[in-house]
């Protein structure tokens, strides 16, 4: 049998456009196999000789799905960039909103672009495993709350950012409105009924895949297990939080490796380019890059909820806190290498991002009308982070000055995972493909590699002008170009 190429292109249920090539030997086992990215990114590019303080109504521009962390971070470096701290009111203000978007951003990935491979299974009928099989399987009640939950949460990212789909609500040292008394009593009552939400969705989660013996068996399972190293903001008692703190990472036995200001970043996260894709890969620079491989001697690290999870001594909430131990003792302590426990992860920071809402909404400060501190002092250099919900997100911006922008370096969660991505992609591949003949369902059980981390590609990479060029390599069974064919 001569060596056979397997390609999935497009991928599916993520944000984006990208392929995966899978080599099999003459034995039909897989060789190797490669995530790629073929968009080119260049937002960076276009944001120069902007004003750095529309940087947080631009970035958020960057995706559709993920425009509150951009608005975030990056009204963060702004505030970074004239030496100024938000007052008290705007920053609770700023984490409501916060929390908001990381409750409606988690189940849009769970419910609609997970969950159909674990309610309906992964090797079902591609036509009913997708969102509209899995209402039909659970019932339209539960669709219809999933989506009430989310409109109304985003209903709060509106109030705070104009709009939901890319919000404007950052200026330096604080926020353009302010909430009121009125505003309140529907925020309290959203954080309420998005609490318990939260609680029935990680018990769906149990009973649908940690009490079915075969789904916790494929969470479970090697081909879907990493040993790398994990990075993620934490507070000042070393528990998880999306809005600010340092960054704490932690090596594949959970021993801290480093802890460090977001504004050390340079100091930490190495970028690195391979010629295969459009992403940059990081890795931890005081490592040095070693290639993409995990365990003994790898800079790889992963973000995002597991990774979370994983640095943290504990979650900042208690219903979360309880959820986070159960967890843990389910997957056999920390840190957790499983990919697909990604998952539950999610699920137990969209509980904390609800209770902390409760917290917010009836903290007296909220409705406070000191929403600004005009106490501004350009310094021509600013660094914003926040945990977007797949994961750490660095803005990083320097001016003239005028204030205008000369650099911006943003370094998003999908990037931080590419090299992850990478490597589970290939280790799916390869515990769950064997040619020649190979059905679509192992096929989706290697796109559920990469689904765990919920990437978003638009962020990752950028297409300029819609249409990138083509060009195709033709090898021969040892790999080695022999043709290349190119579309300018």
């Amino acid at each position: 049998m001569a060596n056979i190429n397997v390609t999935i292109n497009p991928i599916t249920r993520l944000e984006g456009h990208g392929k995966i090539e899978i080599f099999l030997d003459k034995k039909g086992n897989v060789e190797d196999a490669y995530w790629q990215v073929v968009e080119l990114r260049g937002f960076e590019r276009f944001c120069i000789g902007r004003p750095v303080e529309e940087m947080p109504r631009i970035t958020p521009n960057i995706c559709g799905v993920c425009p509150s962390p951009h608005n975030l971070a990056s009204t963060k470096a702004v505030d970074d960039v004239y030496s100024v701290e938000p007052t008290p009111a705007a920053k609770l203000v700023r984490q409501l909103h916060y929390n908001a978007f990381q409750v409606e951003d988690h189940y849009i990935h769970f419910f609609f672009l997970s969950a159909p491979d674990f309610v309906l299974g992964p090797d079902a009928d591609p036509a009913v495993r997708n969102i509209l099989g899995l209402i039909n399987k659970v019932g339209i009640d539960i669709g219809g709350k999933v989506i009430d939950i989310r409109k109304r949460c985003r209903d709060i990212i509106r109030l705070i950012g104009s709009k939901a789909p890319h919000p404007e609500g950052g200026l330096p040292g604080g926020v353009p409105r302010g909430i009121t008394e009125e505003e309140r009593k529907w925020i309290i009552q959203t954080a309420d009924d998005t609490v318990e939400f939260a609680q029935f969705a990680l018990k769906l989660f149990k009973d649908v895949v940690v009490a079915n013996k075969k789904y916790l068996d494929l969470v479970l399972n090697d081909a879907y297990k990493l040993n790398t190293y994990y990075m993620g903001l934490v507070d000042e008692n070393k528990k998880v939080n999306f809005y600010e703190g340092k960054l704490r990472v932690i090596d594949p036995q959970g021993k801290e490796f480093a802890l460090f200001d977001p504004r050390d970043y340079v100091e930490h996260i190495g970028e690195w380019v391979e010629p295969w894709t459009y992403i940059r890969l990081t890795h931890l620079k005081k490592i040095g890059w070693n290639g993409l491989h995990d365990g003994k001697g790898s800079s790889v690290y992963r973000v995002g909820p597991l990774a979370r999870l994983n640095v943290a001594d504990g979650m900042a909430t208690p219903l979360a806190q309880k959820a986070y131990e159960d967890m843990f003792d389910a997957l056999g302590g920390k840190p957790s290498h499983h990919t697909l426990a990604y998952h539950w992860a999610r699920l137990i920071e969209a509980l904390q991002a609800a209770e902390d809402m409760q917290r917010i909404a009836r903290d007296p400060l909220l409705t406070s009308k000191d929403i600004r501190n005009m106490n501004l002092k350009l310094k021509k250099s600013g660094i914003g982070c926040v945990e977007a919900a797949r994961g750490t997100l660095i803005h990083h911006y320097e001016t003239d000055d005028d204030g205008l922008v000369t650099r911006a370096n943003l370094i998003v969660a999908t990037q931080n995972n590419a090299a992850p991505i990478c490597l589970s992609v290939k280790k799916a591949a390869m515990g769950f493909v064997k040619g020649p003949e190979v059905k679509e369902g192992l096929l989706n059980m290697v796109e559920m590699a990469f689904r765990a981390y919920d990437p978003c590609l638009a962020c990752a990479t950028h297409a300029i002008s819609g249409e990138m060029p083509l060009v195709v390599n033709i090898r021969d069974e040892n790999h080695n170009i022999i043709k290349t064919i190119s579309r300018p």
